[in-house]
């Protein structure tokens, strides 16, 4: 990706050996049009905010286990579900390679709520060999009210149960592990398209679902909003979907499967069931699925190529 001027320029040290012991600390020092941040291993237990554009995080470990960034909000303690996340991301341009973000909100509190890893809103944002952990709501992937925000996660790491990969950016997941923890019942996706000329989508290519033993019913997703929109191309399932793969919002209340675009193309594994499939969900052909692969689906009118 070409950015302009001096982006990135700036290069901080977080952690041992480094100048700042806070991450946070260090986002707060990078000039106005962003800048490097390494991380060294460690732990780094703080509730992080980056509204700068053009801010890039690297972990310095030999994985993305080495370096944890964690927080434990949960929307009951924090005061909403968008206020518990562990990191808020708002500035564009953002990158993250090599390291972990966690909300351990369930680990240490027995009462169920929404609880964020990552609330990401930022366009152009490209997330490389990044484990999100949490349950309820862990990736918040989402747009701006002004237009739509571009993101593209690769190799990456999803974990949880309830909704947790939401919102209504235009995301692209290339290659990631998508995991479903003991829960009676896992929803992988709450996609929020609110309206049909809405430019938004989650696009899943090449990835792979599994799922806890102790897991109950393990789904596609349901919508969040009427128009959901989601992908699932070359998909390994290495979980027992239910057969159906897409669930209503609340069965027998609300009606949202007529309305929202939920579509797989050339699954394969223990979960791949195209001829059991929601009625109303598709099987998309090798040119349908055109239309969604990465260059074409996050270009956008800069021709954005991650």
């Amino acid at each position: 990706m070409t950015v302009g001027g001096n982006a990135w320029a700036t290069t901080l040290r977080v952690g041992k050996g480094g100048a700042y012991a806070s991450v946070q600390a260090a986002v707060n020092a990078l000039p106005a049009d962003g800048g490097t941040l390494e991380l060294a291993p460690g732990e780094y237990r703080e509730k992080l905010e980056i509204a700068k554009p053009n801010v890039r995080l690297i972990g310095k470990g030999k994985g993305p286990r080495d370096v944890v960034l964690v927080w434990s909000d949960g929307a009951i303690t924090a005061g909403g579900t968008f206020k518990s996340a562990s990191v808020n991301v708002s500035g564009d341009g953002f990158r993250a390679r090599n390291l972990t973000i966690q909300n351990d909100y369930h680990l240490k509190d027995a009462r169920p709520s929404q609880a964020v890893a990552l609330a990401i809103t930022a366009d152009r944002a490209v997330l490389e060999k990044v484990r999100l952990l949490g349950a309820q709501d862990t990736l918040y992937a989402a747009s701006k009210k002004t237009a739509p925000s571009r993101q593209y996660f690769r190799d990456c790491y999803v974990e949880g149960h309830v909704d947790f990969i939401f919102g209504d950016a235009k995301a692209f997941f290339d290659r990631c592990h998508i995991h479903g923890i003991a829960h009676e019942t896992v929803m992988i996706t709450a996609q929020s398209k609110s309206k049909p000329e809405q430019d938004s989508a989650y696009v899943f290519d090449r990835c792979r679902i599994t799922a806890d033993p102790k897991v109950g019913e393990l789904w596609f997703g349901r919508a969040w909003r009427a128009y959901a929109t989601v992908i699932f191309l070359r998909t390994r399932v290495d979980a027992a979907l239910h057969p159906e793969g897409w669930r209503e919002w609340t069965p027998g209340k609300t009606d949202t499967l007529g309305t929202a675009t939920y579509a797989e193309f050339a699954s394969t594994g223990q979960g791949a069931s195209p001829k059991t499939r929601e009625p109303r969900s598709h099987q998309l052909t090798a040119e349908d699925a055109k239309v969604w692969s990465r260059d074409v689906f996050l270009a956008g009118a800069d021709g954005w190529r991650p």
